[in-house]
C-alpha cells in the first residue's frame, strides 16, 4: 500500500495515534501530510526524519479559523486527498458528576470539530471527484461505557456522521468515500492516564490479550487512505483485537 503523490490532513497529529498516523503516511510515500494540532511539543523529530510532514497549528472548533485553514492547504496542494479526523479529547465523568463545561468541550473536539473539518473538505473533494475521508471513532461509541457519556456521545455520533456522508459524499457518483475507525483501548498517552486495574480488565476481555499499539490504528488508516480500499465506503472498521464480537 502506498500513498504516492497523495496529500493529506491528519487532526490531532502532533502526539498519539495521530502522531503515529502521520508517520506512516509521509512512510507510505504522501507528498504532503499536514499534522494538525494545537501544538508541536517534541515534533522536531518528526519533521526531520519526514520532509513531507507539514506542522500546521489549528484548532478544529474554530469554524472560521478551519474555514480558512482548508482553503489555503487546498491551494498550497491543488487540492487533498486523504483526510483523517482524529483529534479528540476526554473528559470522563460518572453523569451525575459531569459538568456542563466537561460535556461541551468534548463535544465540541470530538463532533463539532469533524463537521467543520468534513464540511470544508468534503465537498471539495466531490467537486474534485476524488477522495477518502476516515472518522476516528471508538468501540465505546459503539457499545457505551460507565463514565463516559460525553465521548460516547460523540464517537456514536461519528459513526452515523460517516454513514451520511458516505451516501451524500457519493450522491452524484463522485468517487469519494468515507469511512470509520472503531479502536479498542490502545496503548497512548490518553489511555496511560487510566488506572491499571481498568486497562487490566479491558486485556481480560480483549480475545488477543493485549492493547493494541498506535501502529494497529495507523495501517488500518493506511488502508482506507490507499487505493487497495477503493471499494470500501460507509464501513466501521473495528481495530480492537477482538474486544467487541
Amino acid at each position: 500500500m502506498n500513498l504516492k503523490g497523495k496529500a493529506c490532513v491528519v487532526t490531532g497529529g502532533a502526539r498519539g495515534i495521530g502522531r503515529k498516523i502521520v508517520e506512516t503516511f509521509a512512510e507510505a510515500g504522501a507528498k504532503a501530510v499536514y499534522a494538525i494540532d494545537m501544538g508541536f511539543d517534541g515534533f522536531e523529530e518528526v519533521t526531520a526524519k519526514y520532509p513531507a510532514v507539514k506542522p500546521f497549528v489549528l484548532n478544529v472548533t474554530d469554524s472560521a479559523a478551519v474555514r480558512e485553514a482548508a482553503a489555503k492547504i487546498w491551494e498550497a496542494e491543488g487540492g487533498v486527498d486523504v483526510l483523517v479526523n482524529n483529534a479528540g479529547i476526554t473528559r470522563d465523568n460518572l453523569i451525575h458528576k459531569m459538568s456542563d463545561e466537561d460535556w461541551a468541550a468534548v463535544l465540541n473536539v470530538n463532533l463539532t470539530g469533524v463537521f467543520y473539518m468534513g464540511r470544508e473538505f468534503g465537498p471539495r473533494m466531490i467537486e474534485r471527484n476524488a477522495g477518502s475521508i476516515i472518522n476516528m471513532a471508538s468501540i465505546v461509541g459503539i457499545t457505551g461505557n460507565v463514565g463516559q457519556s460525553n465521548y460516547a456521545a460523540t464517537k456514536g455520533g461519528v459513526i452515523s456522521m460517516t454513514k451520511g456522508w458516505a451516501k451524500e459524499f457519493a450522491r452524484k457518483g463522485a468517487q469519494v468515500r468515507v469511512n470509520a475507525i472503531a479502536p479498542g483501548f490502545i496503548r497512548t498517552p490518553m489511555t496511560e492516564k487510566m488506572p491499571e486495574k481498568v486497562l487490566d480488565a479491558m486485556v481480560s476481555k480483549t480475545l488477543l490479550a493485549r492493547m493494541g499499539e498506535a501502529e494497529d490504528i495507523a495501517d488500518a488508516a493506511l488502508f482506507l487512505a490507499s487505493d487497495r480500499s477503493s471499494f470500501v465506503t460507509a464501513h466501521v472498521l473495528s481495530v480492537d483485537g477482538g474486544l467487541v464480537i
